[in-house]
């Protein structure tokens, strides 16, 4: 999931010989962005991005373009470049597509031959257990890390690349609205319960109305996120 996080630090780029500049400062502030530290409307200031990379204009202003067609930030004429606000429509529409893509890989992963789905059930239990964790402990982020895991092991056994790209662009943007409907205990529970009643439909998935049980429960989840999210 090098697509979630940065494993590349701010104080690391003027020891890093890579002639990909922007690809490294774009890798740097998606991690910032997925873990949280640059928020939505937060301001991404040209002058303090080279400052603290310790690199030029060129492969920051890269970065910036890049994310902002990749949907992520937003760049404002005489004002400068801002972390996008999802209009409500435009996250009710991206839950919607997230729930049919979740849909489909329940489906095709319900559907795998039992060792492969028992190999996953024990990787989904092991998320399961880190969110039980992570709510028993207050910590919000380490509740969202592992729920992302969790929904991207089912597209990662499901074995569609070009789906696994458009899941990746979807959470990304998402992850703008997202951790607002984890954000207090009772919808950390809520979701969690639901994902164990996901992963025991995944594990007794052996006939047909078994593996449409399993995909239908993956959907529901979704949309049953969205909810909470509207409610917060």
């Amino acid at each position: 999931m090098d697509w979630l996080t940065s494993p590349v630090q701010s104080d690391e780029f003027a020891e890093i010989k890579n002639t990909s500049l922007g690809k490294l400062v774009r890798d740097y502030l998606l991690g910032q962005i997925m873990s949280g530290a640059l928020v939505p409307g937060q301001a991404l200031r040209e002058p303090e991005l080279v400052e603290q990379m310790k690199v030029s204009r060129v492969p920051v202003r890269e970065a910036l373009r890049e994310l902002e067609s990749m949907g992520l930030v937003v760049s404002r004429k005489h004002s400068g470049v801002y972390i996008r606000e999802l209009a409500e429509d435009e996250v009710h529409d991206l839950y919607q597509f997230r729930s049919l893509m979740d849909n489909h890989a329940g489906r095709v992963v319900a559907g795998l031959p039992q060792a492969e789905r028992l190999a996953l059930v024990e990787k989904l239990e092991t998320c399961t257990a880190a969110m039980d964790l992570a709510i028993e402990e207050d910590n919000t982020q380490a509740y969202y890390n592992a729920n992302l895991q969790f929904h991207w092991l089912f597209i990662e056994f499901a074995g569609n690349r070009e789906i696994a790209k458009s899941y990746r662009e979807v959470i990304q943007k998402l992850h703008l609205a997202r951790v607002k409907n984890l954000s207090t205990e009772d919808h950390r529970r809520q979701s969690n319960a639901e994902h164990k009643q996901i992963v025991q439909a995944l594990r007794d998935a052996s006939s047909i109305a078994g593996v449409h049980h399993c995909a239908e429960l993956l959907a529901h989840h979704v949309i049953n996120a969205h909810k909470r999210l509207a409610e917060m």
